[in-house]
């Protein structure tokens, strides 16, 4: 018996550049909230300062009404994993959040996540980030000199597994994910080394890559709001994201201001803008 694989949306130039539009002001209104994460603010007033990025720049969320979410973006604390719900919780200091929020631009979307320490960071805390962000721009690294998409998830793994110090786990439940007319779309971008290759990587391919590592065990539980992911040993957890285009040049990251050519230079890539 054959199984038919999920249709993957392979874009034009034109609707990539406007993917990238929405990616630029999804920055900006993640740089807004990031600012924003500081010792006696609420998650809601976060949610509030990127809201209003988008509305000055006449775009609108993803996140917002999305299978009955409500609100703009995802504040997860803590042990909270991803798709925590904005409300009156007050970010503490040492707090960890991760910030993830899309925006949609002429019906073409962009999804990115960051994050962040409230106030003082303790070593742990910033390790996990500083790693989780590096797992990602390796991620997408490997988007530029692979063949297939399996190649982005054996990147990110092989990164971590060579990390010094206490092994960090990788979130295996939660994975990235094509992205174009809408914000999930085929196919998957799985995080770890697997014997699957995935489907080629070719011009037109716009891809989210989001790795999410914790402290401890990757085993994760769903919260009675039927959203809020948390690690269910207690530990912290941490979310990078970036939504990225290949075209006939190279790579662009859409949501990021300079396409990604600072984090990317390093690992010897260097971004094309989208003709």
């Amino acid at each position: 018996m054959a199984f038919s694989q999920p249709r993957i949306e392979y874009k034009t130039n034109q609707q990539m550049r406007t993917m990238a539009e929405a990616g630029v002001v999804l920055s900006r209104a993640l740089d807004a909230a990031v600012a924003a994460a500081t010792p006696g603010a609420s998650t809601k007033d976060l949610d509030a300062v990127f809201a209003g990025v988008l509305r000055d720049a006449g775009a609108t969320s993803n996140f917002l009404g999305y299978h009955g979410f409500p609100a703009t973006i995802c504040t997860s604390v803590n042990e909270e994993v991803v798709h925590g719900i904005p409300g009156s919780r007050i970010l503490k200091d040492g707090d960890i959040i991760s910030i993830d929020g899309g925006a949609i631009i002429d019906g073409w979307h962009s999804d990115s996540a960051r994050t962040t320490v409230v106030g003082t960071a303790s070593a742990d805390d910033m390790r996990l980030s500083e790693v989780t962000e590096a797992a990602m721009w390796r991620g997408i690294a490997a988007l530029a000199t692979g063949k297939h998409v399996g190649d982005i998830g054996g990147a990110i793994d092989d990164y971590v597994s060579s990390v010094p110090g206490k092994p960090l786990g990788i979130l295996e439940d939660y994975v990235g994910h094509g992205i174009g007319s809408a914000m999930h779309m085929a196919p998957d971008v799985l995080n770890y080394r697997t014997s699957h290759r995935g489907p080629k990587i070719r011009p037109g391919l716009c891809l989210a890559i989001e790795p999410m590592l914790v402290l401890g065990s990757i085993e994760t539980a769903v919260l009675e709001d039927d959203w809020t992911v948390v690690t269910t040993d207690g530990k912290r957890a941490c979310q990078w994201e970036h939504s990225v285009a290949v075209h006939d040049g190279g790579i662009w990251v859409l949501s990021s201001a300079d396409g990604g050519a600072a984090k990317l230079a390093p690992l010897g890539v260097v971004p094309v803008p989208i003709p």
